[in-house]
């Protein structure tokens, strides 16, 4: 028998060692490809969960922003909206307010002209709380008189009709006033009429 033959056991001592060589390539490129599913993973989810785990979280990260914007979003227009409704509703009583305005100083006018002999007359007492009702609906509404005798001109909230000379207030300021004035809040809605002290 030839020494060069060779059996079954060398034969597979043989296939063991080339194997053996082949192994560090094969192993390195099942490595990197396993640190390429790690990184992967752990770029997605942070959390060393399984691709499909990671893109699920990151659809609910995708979801849950996008719910909070919306929300946020609800929440300004129906802050909006309120206060549209909320000016929207103030200029319907200013409205308001500015033509009832005529007919209280119809009834002021008519009170600072009763005969000395009717003043104690219980219907001008009648007048007279009239005048009150209106005086305490107008304070509900959030309107304030403008009643500038003896203050500085202010063209924002006066309209000077002449100018007199007067020792009673300095130069500049008002002297008479013909007709009140009204504001609410910081609309005019209507300049008093004066006359200006030169």
């Amino acid at each position: 028998m030839s020494q060069e033959s060779t059996t079954p056991v060398d034969e597979a001592a043989e296939d063991s060692v080339a194997a053996a060589e082949q192994t560090p390539n094969d192993s390195q490129d099942e490595v990197g490809e396993d640190t390429a599913s790690v990184n992967t993973v752990d770029t997605e989810s942070k959390a060393g969960v399984s691709p499909e785990v990671a893109v699920l979280l990151a659809k609910i990260e995708e979801y849950k922003d996008g719910w909070q914007r919306e929300r946020a979003e609800f929440t300004n227009y129906k802050r909006r909206v309120e206060r549209e409704q909320a000016e929207v509703r103030q200029r319907g009583i200013q409205d308001t307010v500015t033509r009832l305005l005529p007919i209280i100083d119809d009834f002021e006018r008519a009170m600072q002209h009763v005969p000395e002999e009717l003043k104690d007359n219980s219907w001008i007492g009648g007048i007279d709380l009239l005048l009150n009702k209106f005086d305490k609906f107008l304070t509900e509404m959030n309107v304030e008189k403008i009643e500038p005798t003896g203050k500085p001109f202010d063209p924002t909230l006066h309209e000077a009709i002449g100018v007199e000379d007067t020792d009673e207030v300095e130069s500049g300021f008002v002297s008479t006033t013909l007709q009140k004035g009204y504001i609410s809040g910081d609309r005019v809605l209507r300049s008093a009429l004066v006359r200006v002290a030169k």
